[in-house]
């Protein structure tokens, strides 16, 4: 298998969170420096080399027809832990416990809204694709539009994308690229990762969540949008009205994360009475 690649690269570098605040919420991670950056500009060198259009599309049939496995969503949360030590160098212990810890947050602030609580529970589901054989630059990390030049605040924009053949091509190579302005980015193809992937798991399965938690998932890790403030000549008004949502989300995605763990247990009741209201029974994945 190829997952065992080193961390998740979108959990250690991050260069538009200012560090002291970053720190203030918690010290989760060094933006600068230290022994990971090199592993981590590695992961992104690889990703903005291979992430092109054509690989995009090759991704989307590959894993389109969702038959690699039937399980539940319980199931899925479960075979997260065998990703611990290479999704995320914050946290030493099962990876479930952040998708409990993201949905507790979330629970606590928005009591009403079950529905958000249940994408905190399965927004990184889609990582189960590194335990398929797929190579990290192809599961996690910030996401971006192929098809048009990537915009400044895209993580190391300047050093990592000289070898993409896209940048080459004149159709894909411009500010637009392959796009109409203001298109929507729901016509926009996106980097191929665990947002995708699952976003398009959750249609194919026919989620009965609200239009706000398929938008969550698919791009709660495209940074350079929804906190880079890039890429606004693609978006439509819906776009721009859903911002706000994948912003409020994105809070608790990255600073629930705490030693003090969750009663997994006892919260596993309350999470499998959402599955079974909004996402019931055995699912292609």
């Amino acid at each position: 298998l190829l997952f065992n690649q080193g961390p998740d690269p979108s959990l250690v570098y991050r260069p538009d969170v200012d560090p002291e605040m970053a720190k203030s919420k918690g010290s989760f991670r060094n933006y600068t420096s230290g022994p990971l950056l090199d592993r981590v500009f590695t992961t992104y060198k690889l990703m903005h080399t291979h992430q092109t259009v054509d690989f995009v599309m090759r991704k989307r049939i590959q894993f389109g027809s969702f038959s690699y496995k039937k399980m539940t969503v319980m199931e899925a949360v479960d075979m997260l832990d065998d990703l611990v030590d290479e999704s995320d160098p914050d946290v030493d212990f099962p990876n479930s416990f952040h998708a409990f810890q993201t949905a507790e947050g979330i629970r606590k602030a928005h009591p009403d809204k079950d529905w958000f609580h249940l994408v905190g529970l399965l927004h990184d589901l889609g990582k189960i694709l590194a335990l398929w054989g797929e190579p990290q630059w192809a599961v996690v990390g910030d996401t971006f539009p192929v098809g048009c030049r990537p915009q400044a605040s895209v993580v190391f924009c300047d050093s990592t994308f000289q070898d993409n053949p896209d940048l080459q091509d004149p159709r894909y190579s411009t500010e637009l690229g392959m796009y109409q302005p203001h298109c929507g980015l729901e016509n926009v193809l996106m980097s191929w990762g665990h947002d995708e992937y699952l976003y398009q798991m959750m249609k194919f399965n026919k989620f009965s969540l609200p239009s706000e938690a398929f938008y969550m998932v698919r791009f709660h890790s495209f940074y350079p949008w929804h906190t880079g403030g890039d890429y606004r000549q693609l978006c439509s008004q819906q776009d721009l009205d859903m911002l706000p949502w994948v912003q409020e989300f994105n809070k608790f995605d990255l600073y629930t994360k705490c030693p003090d763990l969750p009663e997994v247990k006892s919260l596993r009741p309350y999470y499998q009475g959402l599955i079974d209201k909004y996402c019931p029974g055995i699912l292609s994945w």
